[in-house]
């Protein structure tokens, strides 16, 4: 069947060119469908988005110059027509949600079948939200994060870095003693009793 001006103009958004070319061809074969680029970082997907304005962008998360976040975030705010469908490993679980909050329409894995891919691509094209299980359960176990503080995240966050105690305080020009006492404050507020599980925690609750 001949394609039609109706076909939902995708653009594919991810740093490695055998995935772009695989989505590219996969979706190419879709009679509803038509490819209008493929973007290898953030920067250009957003580029793209205000040249073409596509239907769908097919999102990766973890990219160079502007990760997926960043990049769902600014071409929501610019053009709220344009769906983002996130393309998502679970290793990623902390960039989810934060993207999902900047305007994503949906998130699937990538090891989800093709029909799957196809069937929600479809379905944000149509103005529905569309979320595997696996993450639907992701959010579920979100919904109680708890209100950190911006020093308190500071802290957190060179604490993900493996930063020690005195690092952090050379870095915010804080005494000792009060490193100590936002590291108790974040672990009474994580339910943790060290830095490693506080990491650990931040990271599946997506606080990171």
């Amino acid at each position: 069947m001949k394609k039609t001006d109706e076909t939902i103009r995708i653009l594919i958004a991810d740093d490695h060119a055998v995935i772009r070319d695989g989505l590219s061809m996969i979706l190419g074969l879709q009679d509803d469908f038509t490819v209008i680029g493929q973007a290898q970082d953030g920067l250009e997907a957003v580029e793209l988005c205000r040249r073409s304005a596509p239907d769908v962008v097919i999102m990766d998360l973890m990219m160079p110059k502007l990760d997926g976040c960043a990049a769902t975030q600014k071409i929501t705010s610019e053009n709220p027509d344009i769906r983002i469908l996130l393309l998502t490993s679970y290793t990623e679980s902390s960039k989810i949600l934060h993207a999902i909050k900047g305007g994503a329409s949906g998130a699937i894995g990538k090891n989800a079948p093709r029909e799957e891919l196809l069937s929600a691509i479809r379905s944000v094209a149509g103005g529905k939200t569309v979320f595997s299980d696996e993450i639907k359960q992701l959010m579920a176990e979100t919904k109680d994060i708890p209100v950190l503080s911006p020093r308190q995240k500071e802290v957190l966050e060179a604490l993900s870095r493996g930063l020690t105690n005195d690092d952090i305080a050379r870095q915010y020009n804080l005494s000792r003693a009060a490193i100590k006492f936002h590291l108790l404050e974040l672990y009474r507020k994580l339910g943790v009793a060290n830095r490693t599980e506080a990491v650990s925690i931040a990271m599946k609750r997506l606080i990171l």
